[in-house]
């Protein structure tokens, strides 16, 4: 019997890319493709995800909700990266979470989402009352914001090891973790997804105080398996 996070055949893709949208933001320049049947994010030149497949980003939703205490009724989540929209989707499509609110700094992706070809992914999961998208910088937003939730799940770089920009890095060390830490709940649970395992982050989240520290696996065609990595902040 097949499961959620079973690994798809990945169809053969031929056709050259076509750039769909391309805009200038604060961060550089951030893309949208078409190639073949998916869409692709790409951000300065480098690949940040796109439609084919979407098992890392439900999982990283699904760790953090399996991680919450049983006993919290209708969990605030904080999503950090809107992407391509799975992670949203997912947790829309569950009825456990309360209040899911997602942080994006890059308004060409919120637009592509709200008026653009992302949102065949992403309407159903805009629409639902519980949804909040605040277009703002993550990093600065873990420091400022007043809000707390009891689950935060990070999808906005390739992993701890390779961030998407410079400023990204000061989140994964002791001080940025700690931010992290701020919004969240007693036994509140952080999820970081990342594209390799990274033994280093681990120890990190650990000298932060992140209790029931470990690490996922998630399955891939090719290569070293996508990982999320999970600590769970003390009571």
């Amino acid at each position: 019997m097949s499961t959620p996070y079973d690994i798809p055949e990945v169809p053969e893709v031929l056709e050259v890319p076509e750039v769909l949208d391309r805009r200038e933001g604060p961060y550089g320049e951030v893309a949208l493709r078409r190639h073949g049947g998916l869409l692709q994010i790409i951000a300065n030149g480098c690949f940040l995800m796109d439609t084919s497949d979407g098992r890392s980003e439900r999982r990283l939703v699904d760790a953090a909700l399996a991680a919450l205490d049983a006993r919290v009724t209708d969990p605030r989540v904080l999503i950090g990266g809107l992407g391509v929209g799975f992670s949203l989707a997912h947790a829309a499509g569950q009825p456990r979470w309360g209040r899911i609110t997602v942080v994006e700094r890059e308004a060409a992706i919120i637009e592509w989402h709200r008026a653009g070809p992302l949102s065949e992914l992403s309407a159903r999961a805009l629409a639902d009352p519980r949804t909040e998208i605040v277009e703002t910088d993550l990093v600065a937003y873990v420091h400022e914001t007043s809000d707390t939730f009891d689950a935060l799940c990070l999808d906005i770089d390739n992993g701890p090891d390779w961030t998407v920009t410079e400023d990204n890095e000061g989140l994964y060390s002791p001080a940025g973790l700690a931010a992290c830490a701020r919004v969240l709940n007693p036994h509140g649970v952080l999820a970081v997804w990342s594209a390799k395992p990274s033994p280093e982050f681990e120890g990190t989240l650990r000298n932060a105080g992140f209790r029931q520290v470990r690490t996922e696996e998630i399955p891939v065609a090719r290569g070293v398996p996508d990982v999320v990595h999970i600590g769970v902040r003390p009571g």
